[in-house]
């Protein structure tokens, strides 16, 4: 996990829809940048939709939400639409912004050691400098717990 003050690491990636999105298009505002391990999986879905209820008042705080995971372009946009995402879903397939993050390690899944995306949200701010980040984050609580912080 990347340290608190320092600045978040460069990032191009596509969005559900095809769209490429960098960390040059977020800076003057506040965003969530979570990364999670999968669409579709209970975990992820049970974070992602704590993230849409509470997303018009992140949006009221000025404050953008944007998932990533290694799930391809189509992956998100299902996953979008199956559930009404409201916000952006980054596709990573290559690993690299997820090893940029520090969030690709070794995980314990039904008793086996596998390497995988470490459940990790930060919050950046308009200059793209780290201002929390949380690792191993519970799926459920993190948004509430997030906007509490905000």
């Amino acid at each position: 996990m990347l340290d608190v003050g320092k600045k978040a690491p460069y990032f191009e990636l596509e969005d559900q829809n095809g769209n490429l999105l960098s960390l040059n298009d977020l800076l003057g505002t506040r965003f969530i940048l979570y990364f999670y391990p999968k669409d579709m999986t209970s975990g992820c879905t049970s974070q992602a939709c704590g993230f849409k209820e509470l997303y018009p008042q992140f949006r009221e705080k000025g404050v953008r939400v944007i998932g990533v995971s290694r799930d391809s372009v189509s992956s998100h946009k299902k996953f979008e639409e199956k559930y009404g995402l409201p916000f952006t879903l980054l596709s990573d397939p290559s690993l690299e912004v997820i090893k940029l993050y520090d969030v690709l390690g070794i995980k314990n899944m039904y008793g086996k050691k596998v390497e995988g995306v470490i459940r990790t949200t930060y919050l950046i701010d308009e200059k793209g400098i780290i201002i929390k980040a949380l690792s191993n984050v519970k799926a459920k609580s993190n948004p509430e717990e997030m906007l509490e912080y905000i």
